[in-house]
C-alpha cells in the first residue's frame, strides 16, 4: 500500500448571476489537472450544494473533479493557487477543494 492524498474540486456550473459556465473552461481545467497529475476522475452528474450564511441561503449546481497525488506538499500548494485562479476566472466568492488522506492498494 502507498499513502497518497485525494483532492476533490467542487466545480460550480454557473456564475453567480445564474448564467452557465462555458464548457471549454471545464475542459481546460480537466486538461490542466491531467497534465499536472497524470489523470483524473470526472463526476459529470450534476450535484446540488446548499449552505447558509446568516439568514441567507445559497444553492449551487456543481460537478466534481478528483485527482490522487503522492506528492502532498506540492499538491497542496498547487491547489491553493488553483483555488484562487478558479475564484477569479469563475467569478466566485469561494471554490471548495477537499483534501483527504488515502491509501492506494
Amino acid at each position: 500500500m502507498r499513502n497518497a492524498s485525494e483532492y476533490d474540486v467542487y466545480l460550480p456550473l454557473t456564475y453567480n448571476d445564474g448564467s452557465a459556465i462555458e464548457p471549454d473552461k471545464i475542459a481546460r481545467l480537466k486538461q490542466h489537472l491531467t497534465d499536472q497529475f497524470g489523470g483524473l476522475t470526472f463526476f459529470p452528474q450534476r450535484n446540488e450544494g446548499t449552505w447558509k450564511i446568516g439568514r441567507t441561503s445559497f444553492r449551487d449546481d456543481i460537478v466534481i473533479v478528483r485527482v490522487l497525488s503522492e506528492e502532498v506538499r506540492e499538491s497542496r500548494e498547487f491547489f491553493r493557487r488553483l483555488k484562487e485562479e478558479l475564484r477569479t476566472e469563475l467569478n466566485q466568492q469561494h471554490v471548495l477543494i477537499v483534501e483527504r488522506k488515502v491509501e492506494i492498494l
